[in-house]
C-alpha cells in the first residue's frame, strides 16, 4: 500500500508501505459495504506478496509501458478499453478490503484523511479508480510518475476533486458516477439506456455508524450526514435487472458499472467494468470479495446480476479522457 500525505500533514499511516508517494500537497463501494455486509472481512489482514511479485512502482512502469506500446494511451482511442487493459495486466492480484480506512483504525484523524494508492492490491472501487487512473498516466506526456498516478486518483476519489477529510470522499458510488459526470470525466449512461429512477434515501452510512471507523469522530460524522441528506433530491437511473439482457449490445468494455441494491439505505453493492471478451460475451472484470482477486467473470453480465441477492439492476458511466 502507498499513502500520500496532505499538503499540510505529514505521513501519519504507521502501515508497512512498498513505497511512499510523496505530493506535495482510502470509495470503495465494495470495502465499504463488504465491511458493513459482511464486517469480518475487514479484520483479516492482506495477504502477503507471492514471492518474486513485482511491486507498486514496477507495475506502474511495466503498465504505462504496455498501453503505451499497444496504442491505447491514445486520447482517440476508448479509454474504456486502456482501462481494462489495466484490469487484464491486474489479474490475479488479490482483494483486500477496508484499506482506505486502515488509517483510522491506527488512530489517524479522519478529518486529515491521507490519499492511498496502490497497485498491487484493490477492492472493488479501488480497482476502478486505479484502472482509470493509470490510464490517464499513459496518455499524458514524458515518464509515468506516482505523483501524476496520486493527482489522477484524487480528482476521482473526493467529490470535486478536492481532498478535504474523510466526509469529503465519494463513500455512495453513485454519488461518486454523479460527480465525475458533473466534471466530464464519465458520461452516466442510465437514462439513455432504459434506467428507472431509485428515489430512496441513502441512510446506510448514518445507521450503521458502529461500523465505520470514522464515526468516533463527532463533527467528521456529521458531515457524513450533512452528505446524506444533500443526496435525497438526487435519484440514481438504474437499468433494472430484467432490462439488461434487451440493453446489453449497447454497453462497451470498459463501461464502469455498478451493482443496485434493494437494501436499506444502500445504492450498490459492488462496482466493476463491463468486458466483452473475445466471444462476444459480455462479462464484468472486477476486484470481488468472493473469489479474492481480480478476474473476469465465467458468467455473462445479465446472468451475473441476476445471481446478486437483492439486486434490482445496474449504475452504467462510460469513462472520459478529461
Amino acid at each position: 500500500m502507498t499513502y500520500l500525505p496532505t499538503r499540510r500533514d505529514l505521513l501519519r499511516h504507521a502501515a508497512t508501505a512498498a513505497a511512499v508517494l510523496a505530493l506535495p500537497f482510502p470509495l470503495s463501494a465494495c470495502a465499504r459495504q463488504d465491511a458493513a455486509i459482511e464486517s469480518a472481512a475487514t479484520d483479516q489482514p492482506p495477504p502477503a506478496p507471492p514471492a518474486g511479485a513485482v511491486t507498486d512502482d514496477e507495475r506502474l512502469a511495466l503498465w504505462v509501458a504496455t498501453l503505451r506500446s499497444e496504442g491505447l494511451a491514445d486520447p482517440e482511442t476508448s479509454l474504456g478499453r486502456a482501462a481494462t487493459r489495466v484490469g487484464e495486466l491486474a489479474a490475479g492480484t488479490p482483494y483486500v478490503a477496508g484499506a482506505l480506512d486502515a488509517y483510522i483504525k491506527a488512530g489517524g484523524d479522519p478529518a486529515a484523511e491521507p490519499l492511498e494508492v496502490s497497485l498491487t492490491s484493490f477492492d472493488c472501487v479501488t480497482l476502478v479508480e486505479s484502472c482509470l487512473a493509470l490510464a490517464r498516466t499513459a496518455a499524458a506526456d514524458g515518464e509515468p510518475t506516482w505523483q501524476r498516478f496520486g493527482s489522477e486518483i484524487e480528482r476521482m476519489r473526493y467529490r470535486g476533486g478536492v481532498r478535504a477529510g474523510y466526509a469529503s470522499r465519494l463513500h455512495y458510488f453513485s454519488e461518486w458516477i454523479r460527480d465525475a459526470a458533473k466534471r466530464g470525466l464519465v458520461k452516466d449512461l442510465g437514462a439513455e439506456l432504459g434506467g428507472e429512477p431509485d428515489r430512496r434515501l441513502l441512510r446506510f452510512m448514518s445507521a450503521h455508524g458502529n461500523r465505520y471507523p470514522a464515526s468516533a469522530s463527532a463533527a467528521e460524522w456529521e458531515k457524513v450526514r450533512e452528505m446524506e441528506r444533500s443526496l435525497d433530491d438526487s435519484p440514481r437511473m438504474v437499468v433494472p435487472t430484467a432490462k439488461i439482457g434487451e440493453v446489453q449490445g449497447r454497453i462497451q468494455t470498459g463501461d464502469v458499472l455498478a451493482f443496485a441494491t434493494s437494501i436499506a439505505g444502500l445504492d450498490v453493492t459492488h462496482a466493476a467494468f463491463a468486458y466483452r471478451s473475445a466471444d462476444g460475451v459480455l462479462r464484468v472484470l472486477h476486484a470481488p470479495l468472493s473469489g479474492g482477486v481480480v478476474a473476469v467473470t465465467q458468467s455473462a453480465l445479465p446472468d451475473y446480476v441476476n445471481a446478486i441477492g437483492l439486486s434490482t439492476g445496474i449504475l452504467v458511466a462510460r469513462p472520459l479522457w478529461a
